[in-house]
């Protein structure tokens, strides 16, 4: 949200933006910093929560912050210079609740839908599937306009065939030069970097599945033997997952060996390195990087198309099946190791191997169509492009709404 509200005040002068952060002790230290001074960051921390937040999903956690969002707004409201008028709320995708603060000060709303602009037009068509996602279609649906972080020349059917309201493609907004934090239990994160730079050019394959991406052990040998038997380069970002039956996310093991087979390490040091969290947008920018291994989340995906780094996917929750179907069928720039895969599923190390190795294989014409949809996203926010137009249509919007 951060880097949009840059975004957005980069194009316009008289934009003054305030940005409202639900903080936690573990989100602070991820917030990117304002680009200009019309830019304020506002947070609420979690140090005394509501007691309605205590427990439930996390939009019943957002929905108990109301009132502090309500004062929250007021508050700049405030604080605005004379003449100014609060022309709208930006809503994060999962703050739909708060459409009713807008309704509250008679302004009208807009959605952040940080998503690829295909899952929008799911999610607007499954509304009996699931009370939570009926309730935030509805919202969805009543929103002056949505801001999406794609570009329209990536998901041109998609954005043209949602008509419910207005979508303004404005990605891809991206945080390029985000760092990560050190490394645990594998190799650190300066020893990857070193390692990369001594690598032939496009010759390593880089398997990261995100944030909260992490398999239990029985798929983590399985892993390990494919990119054994392939002979590849590889660097692999393994994480533990979280105890069963708990929300709790992956963390880094102490010890890497722990759960990798016996002599793994040893094994593979010539061709490879495993490593806990990393600096993805680092590596994929670093020229030994030929092919990404990825959970097609959304960002991930953007990241992968603006270096122009191949991708075979291992979509493994949320919208990221929908995403791995418009990479391999509709645009046709990835390869396959799993488009289906299902939370348990095991798959081979032989399945492993297979997609490795088609992944690294030499395809001109999948080359063609990578680049192509490269440059277009280089370009979507240059003067004259897409992205460009629709943030400025955008704005106009929010101008003659009588709030600028």
């Amino acid at each position: 949200m951060v880097e949009l509200a840059n975004l957005l005040a980069d194009r316009h002068a008289a934009l003054s933006i305030s940005v409202l952060i639900i903080t936690t002790t573990s989100s602070t230290a991820a917030v990117p910093h304002p680009a200009a001074p019309r830019i304020t960051l506002l947070h609420l921390t979690d140090e005394n929560p509501p007691p309605a937040a205590a427990a439930g999903s996390v939009f019943a956690k957002i929905e108990a912050r109301k009132p502090q969002i309500r004062e929250a707004v007021s508050a700049a409201i405030g604080r605005s210079p004379d003449g100014a008028r609060l022309a709208g709320l930006v809503l994060d995708m999962f703050c739909t609740s708060m459409a009713d603060v807008a309704g509250e000060f008679g302004v009208p709303y807009y959605i952040f839908f940080t998503s690829a602009a295909s899952d929008l037009g799911f999610i607007s068509h499954i509304q009996q599937l699931h009370d939570e996602l009926y309730r935030i279609a509805r919202v969805f649906r009543r929103a002056r306009g949505i801001l999406v972080n794609t570009v329209r020349e990536l998901e041109s059917c998609a954005v043209d065939s949602l008509s419910f309201t207005k979508v303004h493609p404005v990605g891809p907004i991206l945080n390029l030069k985000a760092g990560a934090a050190a490394a645990g239990g594998g190799v650190p994160e300066e020893e990857a970097i070193e390692w990369l730079d001594r690598q032939p050019e496009s010759s390593v394959v880089f398997l990261c599945f995100g944030s909260m991406g992490a398999f239990r052990e029985e798929q983590v040998l399985e892993i390990a033997n494919g990119l054994e038997a392939s002979g590849l380069r590889f660097l692999w970002v393994l994480r533990r997952p979280g105890p069963e039956g708990t929300r709790a996310g992956p963390t880094d093991y102490q010890d890497v060996r722990e759960v990798l087979p016996k002599g793994f390490v040893d094994r593979t040091a010539g061709v490879g390195r495993v490593m806990g969290w990393a600096p993805q947008t680092i590596i994929l920018a670093h020229k030994a990087v030929g092919g990404f291994v990825s959970h097609c989340g959304w960002n991930s995906t953007l990241e992968s198309l603006w270096f122009g780094v191949p991708m075979a996917t291992w979509p493994m929750y949320a919208e990221q099946k929908l995403n791995a179907f418009l990479l391999v069928h509709e645009l046709e720039i990835a390869t396959e190791i799993k488009i289906d895969y299902r939370n348990g599923e095991i798959v081979t190390a032989e399945e492993v191997e297979r997609g490795v190795r088609r992944l690294m294989e030499r395809d001109c014409s999948r080359e063609e169509r990578l680049k192509k949809f490269s440059d277009c996203i280089k370009k979507a926010l240059m003067d004259g492009g897409s992205s460009s137009a629709s943030i400025a249509e955008f704005i106009e919007g929010c101008k003659s709404s009588g709030g600028m």
